[in-house]
């Protein structure tokens, strides 16, 4: 199958979540490889979180690039659809699990966040079945603007923020956090009398 451009888009993001995914979680040290740590603006810097960052946010790119493209274009496939969804959930929920142990951010916002998007899907999954396709709600696209911001700051070690005493990457974090609770009342409201109709 030849894939079309926002399709080798999100294969390109689903490599580089891995990437970040390998990079963070493998334990290098014993393996005889040591990134450095650098004091910057007296806040002990891991290499890894930086380098990790820089790819996230690339990824983000990638992520509003595919689908501008294929909307703009008419390229949206049913591969894109799939492979667009399994880049977001890799991408973003394994981050935010591998920030939560690493004590970068609470450990409630990955509880929250995965077990609205299971939510989420589980609407759009019953009312697909019935022939009706489900819409982004504003607070759901504001909220992965929000996310994806958050969380390069959090890699960023929240600098230059941070030398002000002003954690600007975890309120950004935590506003995504309430905007994907809003968003998944949102899509339960607006498809509550659909997803349980009978027919």
């Amino acid at each position: 199958m030849k894939m079309n451009l926002p399709n080798k888009l999100t294969i390109a993001r689903i490599i580089l979540a891995v990437i970040i995914l390998v990079l963070l979680t493998v334990p290098w040290h014993q393996l005889g490889i040591n990134f450095p740590v650098y004091s910057v603006l007296d806040v002990n810097v891991d290499i890894r979180y930086v380098i990790s960052g820089v790819l996230f946010l690339i990824a983000s790119i990638t992520d509003f690039l595919d689908g501008h493209i294929a909307r703009s274009r008419g390229l949206v496939t049913d591969f894109g659809k799939v492979m667009d969804a399994i880049a977001d959930k890799v991408l973003v929920n394994g981050l935010l699990i591998i920030l939560a142990y690493a004590n970068f951010i609470s450990v409630i916002v990955p509880v929250v966040i995965i077990t609205r998007d299971i939510v989420v899907d589980s609407i759009k999954m019953a009312s697909g079945n019935k022939g009706k396709v489900i819409a982004a709600s504003w607070a759901g696209k504001i909220k992965t603007i929000c996310m994806m911001v958050g969380l390069t700051l959090v890699q960023f070690y929240n600098l230059p923020f941070e030398y002000f005493g002003i954690d600007i990457a975890n309120l950004i974090v935590a506003i995504a956090t309430i905007l994907s609770v809003i968003s998944g009342c949102q899509y339960y409201i607006a498809n509550k009398d659909f997803i349980f109709s009978e027919k």
